[in-house]
């Protein structure tokens, strides 16, 4: 009888299309546990696609996806997510501490109402991504970065081992982006596994245990300096990687 421990993500031949359109093609990849991971390509790669069939949102045309050797479609509620914020309504009447408490949601049974349980659970997390003191401020009222940082609370709030984001330093300055990244380090260190959709190259091995790279199919998977070879790169960019030169080179003087 083997006690190994299961991959926190496995997707075996992950294959997705929107109308005949492949979005990924035959993609497989085991993600270990407790890993910051980043998801890099260029526009249009598949990168949220894939944390959609990791979530179990979209049904795969072929291949399988499963979450701590689970099925993602029964593992669904075991994976928090943390969504771009261009897809929040942020003049919607909720505070802070409100949106903190919908992690706790898929634990409070429909017949009743939030418990101190669940209340002291989203104020801890709120804790952890230090927005605790503004748990009365309606969420349209924050910075970029503190809105972010408050979704995130809602991820950990969840319980849950796993947290998938999508471009979270999107639209950041450089001292919020540093902020975020740290509450990223202090939940892999609380024995999180995280999957991060990251745009940037310039940072991506500072920020990342591993990176995935993708375009529609899967071109490496490992540490930075494994991923971010110039020839994956130009393939996978199409040769556009004049900006990135400098990238390249301090990350093979490391």
């Amino acid at each position: 009888m083997t006690t190994d421990k299961p991959f926190a993500i496995e997707v075996e031949h992950l294959t997705v299309s929107y109308n005949a359109r492949p979005a990924l093609l035959d993609v497989s990849v085991n993600i270990e546990t407790d890993q910051l991971v980043g998801i890099i390509g260029p526009n249009g790669a598949g990168k949220s696609t894939f944390i959609k069939a990791v979530l179990g949102f979209v049904r795969p045309d072929l291949g399988t996806v499963r979450i701590n050797g689970i099925d993602a479609q029964k593992a669904k509620g075991r994976v928090a997510y943390v969504p771009q914020r261009g897809a929040v309504d942020w003049d919607f009447p909720i505070t802070v501490r409100e949106v903190a408490l919908m992690g706790r949601y898929q634990q409070i049974p429909w017949y009743t109402s939030p418990g101190k349980t669940d209340w002291d659970g989203a104020i801890d997390a709120l804790k952890m991504v230090r927005m605790e003191d503004l748990g009365d401020r309606q969420i349209g009222e924050l910075s970029g970065g503190q809105q972010q940082r408050v979704f995130m609370a809602r991820a950990l709030a969840q319980g849950s081992d796993i947290l998938l984001l999508d471009e979270p330093f999107a639209g950041v300055d450089a001292a919020t982006e540093r902020a975020i990244l740290e509450v990223l380090e202090r939940a892999k260190n609380a024995g999180k596994t995280l999957v991060v959709v990251h745009h940037d190259l310039s940072t991506a091995a500072e920020y990342f245990d591993k990176l995935l790279l993708i375009k529609q199919r899967l071109y490496a998977y490992g540490h930075p300096g494994a991923v971010l070879q110039e020839d994956l790169l130009s393939e996978v960019y199409e040769g556009r990687l004049r900006i990135f030169r400098d990238v390249l080179e301090k990350e093979n003087t490391r």
